[in-house]
This record gives structure tokens, C-alpha cells and sequence, in this order.
């Protein structure tokens, strides 16, 4: 991902009143015939669903329903690699609080927002931002972000948060704190799940003073020709957890047994995405699922990711049961960043990247044997 200052904005594009897309925003001619309306998608019933896990129950006082719970989220996470939460223990103003507070920063114009624009040739990544094309296909994304670090507080710089809308500060302070919380619960789980003492990933993803939290606020304006364009292209998340709030309108589809399947969207939840980080460390138990984000030109739909990420350097990222081969090569996570980075701009085209995909998914289905 490069974004230099001044970079164009989609924002803006999209306001112009233009027809049809400029060409390098349409995607090639290989991704085209997956992309549908995510409306009509959404609306299908047949076919696999986005599980969904209930947390109250682990807050039961009969511990076969909390095995349960542990069972549903293991078999999820082995399955999917992502999954709705609900009843999460994010409080419902604090969400609410997060999305207009996000809202408003986005609501305000475009020459506003470029006061915190971040400038990737000066290694300023925090702060607003459009892609630029440094993938396999050239294109671009029709997308704008803001970005930062979001917790611990004390890592912060503050100074990058925005100041307008006035509540942007402390909302995000006391979501990320609340997700924060959420994270160990999820890690806990998991971990059990692998058969590992309860604190165990938390410990190799850095722990209560290491572990960062990330956040990039996604927005995706209307799009005069969506089934021209994609808002996220495909990838997997490189951290150890990704929480995503949305403000309801669909978008989110994952790479699930070889078709692309549409998240629906499930009132006051949170969508929880296993990542990269521990995939490696479950040796491929937990899946990192492929998925990609569409857009539409009915609704602007706007995402709150926080990605959950160990410390860059400290830790290896390696098979935490020695009882098996790995399945991935011992790296840091910053290791890991650059070799995707790397792969992806080595791709000689999206033709190369469909073959890879398909031979991702008969990978993936010779392990699960």
C-alpha cells in the first residue's frame, strides 16, 4: 500500500457526478466474474452462512455450556476463520459513540480531512489516506481510510487523532479499551481450543504491554459502476485478530470453499477475523480466511477494523505444539509483512493470482483430510 500526500480521493471522485469509472479502478477481466451485487447476495439464504457465536454463554455457570461456546468459536475458527459475535461485551453506546464519531470525521470536507493526510514516502502511515496501485493488477481500490495506532493509549500519538468531531478521542480511547478486553476473552478461548494453558496466545502475540491495536476506519463512497470495481481487493490479515464494526451496509464477502460467500449483516454484532499471526501459531488449525470488499451505488458503507498485532520484532512466529511439522516458515511478524508484501508485488498479473488462489484452497483441502 503506497499513499503519498495529495493522493486523489475517491471522496471526491465519487462526488464529481461521473458515469463510469476511470479505467484504473476496473478490475481485470479474471476478478470481474465473481463480483455481483452485494444486496442481492446478502438476501440469499441457501448455501453457507458466516457463523455466528453467542458469548453470554461463556459467562454461564454450567460449564457444559460454556464448553460449548469453546467448541462453536474452535470449530468456526478452524472452519471459517471468521465469525459474527454477539453479545460481545462492547457496550451499545460505546459502538454507537465509535460509529458517529467516525462518521463525522468522514462527513467533513475532503480539504478538512487532508489536514491529517499520511505520507507513506516520508514513512508517515498514520492518518488519511488513498490507495495507490502497488498490487499484482495495477488497480486501484475505491476506498479511503483513516488510520492509526488506537491502543495502548500510552503508544499513541495522539497529536495524528482527529479533533473535529470533538468526541473522535475519547470514543476511540474507550472502544479500543473495550475491545482490548474483548481480545483476551477470544485469545482464551482459542488457546484452550488448542489444547494450550489459557494464557497462552496472548503471551506469544506480546501480551497485556505488547500486543497493538490498530485502527482503520474503511470508507467506501457510492460507486457508479460496482460490478466494475472493488472496494478491498482479496487478501488475508496479517495480525493475530481483526474486529470489525460496520454501519450496516453489506460489503464483507470471505473465499469459502471454493465460491464467494456474502457476511450478512447481524445487528449488534462484531465480525471477527482469525489472522495470519495465528494461523501460524495453531500451525493451520485456525484458518486466515481470503476475502475482499465490495462496493455498491445505493449506500456508503463504512468499516471500523482493528487489527490486533504482536511486536514486530520480539517474537518468531512459529508452531506453538511441537508434535507436528510446521506448516509455515519460521519468521517475525515484520518478516512476515515484507514476504507478503514481497509475493504481492512479484505477481505477474491477476491471472497468476487466480492459480494461486486455487492452489490456496487445494492446500487448505489436503490438510483438512
Amino acid at each position: 500500500m503506497v499513499t503519498t500526500v495529495g493522493a486523489p480521493r475517491v471522496e471526491s471522485l465519487a462526488m464529481s457526478g461521473i458515469e463510469s469509472i476511470p479505467k484504473e479502478y476496473v478490475r481485470p477481466k479474471e476478478e470481474l466474474t465473481s463480483i455481483d451485487n452485494i444486496f442481492e447476495e446478502e438476501k440469499k439464504e441457501e448455501g453457507p452462512q458466516v457463523p455466528t457465536i453467542d458469548l453470554k454463554d461463556m459467562d454461564s455457570e454450567d460449564e457444559e455450556v460454556r464448553e460449548r461456546c469453546r467448541e462453536a468459536m474452535k470449530k468456526a475458527a478452524a472452519d471459517w476463520g471468521v465469525m459474527h459475535l454477539v453479545n460481545h461485551g462492547i457496550a451499545e453506546e460505546v459502538r454507537e459513540w465509535e460509529k458517529v464519531a467516525g462518521e463525522g470525521f468522514f462527513e467533513q470536507p475532503v480539504e478538512e480531512k487532508e489536514k491529517y493526510a499520511n505520507d507513506h514516502d516520508n514513512g508517515n502511515i498514520q492518518g488519511y489516506g488513498s490507495k495507490l496501485a502497488n498490487n499484482a493488477c495495477g488497480q486501484l481500490e475505491w476506498e479511503d481510510y483513516f488510520f492509526h495506532l488506537a491502543y495502548p493509549e500510552d503508544k499513541c500519538d495522539m497529536s495524528i487523532w482527529p479533533k473535529t468531531p470533538t468526541d473522535y478521542i475519547p470514543a476511540t480511547a474507550e472502544y479500543a479499551k473495550q475491545l482490548r478486553a474483548l481480545a483476551t476473552k477470544i485469545l482464551s478461548i482459542l488457546s484452550l481450543g488448542l489444547d494450550l494453558e489459557e494464557n497462552r496466545l496472548e503471551k506469544e502475540v506480546g501480551g497485556k504491554e505488547e500486543l497493538l491495536l490498530q485502527m482503520k476506519i474503511n470508507y467506501y463512497p457510492k460507486c457508479p459502476q460496482p460490478e466494475l470495481a472493488l472496494g478491498v481487493e482479496a487478501h488475508t490479515d496479517v495480525s493475530a485478530l481483526t474486529f470489525i464494526l460496520h454501519n450496516m451496509v453489506p460489503g464483507l464477502q470471505l473465499f469459502y470453499e471454493g465460491k464467494w460467500i456474502t457476511a450478512k449483516c447481524v445487528p449488534n454484532s462484531i465480525i471477527m477475523h482469525i489472522g495470519d499471526t495465528v494461523e501460524i501459531l495453531s500451525n493451520g488449525k485456525y484458518k486466515s480466511i481470503l476475502h475482499w470488499g465490495l462496493v455498491n451505488k445505493e449506500k456508503v458503507r463504512i468499516s471500523w477494523a482493528v487489527f490486533c498485532e504482536p511486536p514486530k520484532e520480539k517474537i518468531i512466529l512459529k508452531p506453538l505444539s511441537e508434535a507436528e511439522p510446521p506448516l509455515f516458515p519460521l519468521r517475525t511478524f515484520a518478516q512476515h509483512i515484507q514476504h507478503k508484501l514481497f509475493r504481492k508485488t512479484q505477481e505477474l498479473g491477476s491471472k497468476l493470482f487466480w492459480k494461486m488462489l486455487c492452489y490456496r484452497i487445494f492446500i487448505q483441502n489436503l490438510i483438512s483430510e
